[in-house]
């Protein structure tokens, strides 16, 4: 490293620091359980910002700062990899208080305006860059908060959707006013503010995102006249209005920047998939819903929640996710299609081997648990609504035990193997490792889900 292009190129100055940081670092690398791997990442990041003096200097003047960095690099290669995309997130090793106390919504919100007070109108790019060093610096502190326990496994998912969530609000309202600006405000809506909602399935609905997890989103609008134009000096239809605004929150979200992107989307959850419109009206939605949607579909609405918009569409939302879930249906053509699903799924996402397990998709993975959660939600929801009243398996499974829907302890042996395999998911994530284990590992929890998934399935899936 010392004889790298990087080095040779930096000013004397810059060598000067580099050579009073290089062997501070050099002793804490040594002090941790892998010495050798936590070095090279040090050096990696170094590397990065080695032509930045001033982080040099952060870190050579902060004794504290330079041991909190050490700690969390030996600890993930994606903190490294977040810090080398953003250096100036290395501020957040100034204050360990800070570092190890991640923020929920309100105090997100409000650090979010502070971020975005100073720039300019109209500067979106800057604009983008703030939101990425945001969601960035956030999902940091949760980083750290987990690595060094200061926070227990289940809320890191709230608090990384959290963070998502805020994020997602500033998109939507960024997007608006851009689009506003030029457009006007959409015709004949009523009661409704701006008529448009981002629901969030997946990880995201399920409050259970993961450090990288990409988001599942679907948009609707709740304009119903065909023939509604905005009232802006340059008139558009309000589909076409909601189509640009749809595009605009996307190209927001993934426009990789210097920092990187904010979040990968994934909208293939809409209506009719990538054929479909991008922002389906909500009776468009419904229609769909109720005639044209798949079981699959039907499972993903168990996991979908309003994340943001106008609250009169997410009302009307809630009310056709509540009668799609607790529509009567027939047990054992409903287990059919969820087993059939199950199976696909895992032909083409299960890389498991002799040697090694899936924990996602493999037999008696996560995916096993959350197929049983959808198949139970929406054999029984009709009987039991409430259970259309939640979107995460943590509570899903606990109103299934409630009501005494799972053969004996089931809900909880299935709570503690989930457990277990979300906090493996933090773990790998931190360490950017997929999700192939030894097959020697987890094998009581494998074989239990797998045994319930059969006393629950009640079909031999081989």
């Amino acid at each position: 490293f010392h004889g790298s292009a990087v080095v040779r190129s930096l000013s004397a100055r810059g060598r000067n620091k580099l050579d009073q940081l290089m062997p501070s670092l050099i002793e804490a690398a040594a002090q941790t359980d892998e010495p050798d791997i936590t070095l090279e990442r040090l050096v990696d990041l170094v590397g990065a910002i080695a032509r930045r003096t001033a982080y040099m200097v952060l870190l050579i003047e902060n004794p504290l700062a330079l041991s909190q960095l050490v700690r969390l690099v030996s600890e993930s290669s994606w903190v490294v990899s977040q810090l080398t995309r953003q250096p100036l997130l290395l501020d957040e090793l100034l204050d360990p208080r800070r570092l190890y106390s991640p923020l929920h919504t309100r105090e997100l919100a409000e650090e979010l305006r502070s971020l975005l007070a100073n720039i300019e109108s109209g500067d979106t790019e800057q604009e983008m860059e703030r939101l990425r060093q945001f969601s960035q610096g956030n999902r940091l502190r949760v980083a750290a908060a987990d690595i060094v326990g200061a926070i227990p496994l289940m809320v890191v998912s709230d608090f990384l959707t959290e963070i998502a969530e805020v994020t997602l609000q500033q998109v939507v309202a960024s997007a608006w006013r851009d689009l506003g600006s030029k457009y006007g405000r959409p015709g004949d809506l009523g009661d409704m503010e701006t008529g448009f909602a981002v629901i969030g399935y997946g990880k995201l609905g399920g409050i259970e995102l993961g450090y990288g997890s990409d988001l599942d989103l679907v948009f609707l609008h709740g304009g119903d006249n065909l023939n509604a134009v905005t009232d802006g000096r340059r008139s558009l239809a309000n589909d076409v209005f909601y189509a640009r605004l749809g595009q605009r929150i996307i190209h927001i979200l993934t426009t990789r920047m210097p920092s990187g992107l904010l979040y990968e989307a994934d909208m293939r959850l809409r209506p009719n998939g990538n054929s479909g419109p991008l922002v389906p009206s909500l009776s468009m939605f419904e229609r769909y819903q109720d005639n044209d949607a798949w079981v699959w579909e039907h499972q993903a609405l168990v996991r979908a929640r309003a994340v943001a918009g106008d609250p009169a569409v997410i009302e009307c939302f809630n009310a056709v996710r509540r009668q799609i879930i607790c529509r009567r249906r027939e047990p054992d053509a409903l287990r059919k299609e969820v087993v059939g699903m199950r199976e696909k799924m895992r032909s083409a996402l299960d890389k498991g081997t002799e040697d090694d397990f899936h924990f996602k998709h493999g037999v008696g993975g996560i995916v096993d648990i959350e197929f049983m959660v959808q198949y139970e939600v929406l054999r029984w929801a009709h009987d039991y609504p409430d259970l259309a009243d939640w979107t995460d398996n943590a509570r899903l499974l606990e109103r299934l035990a409630q009501h005494n829907l799972m053969p004996g302890k089931a809900a909880e042996r299935l709570w503690n193997a989930y457990q277990v395999y979300r906090n493996l998911t933090h773990r790998r994530a931190l360490q950017e490792q997929g999700s192939l284990v030894p097959a020697v590992q987890l094998t009581e929890e494998r074989l239990m889900v797998r045994d319930i998934w059969h006393e629950v399935m009640a079909i031999e899936t081989g």
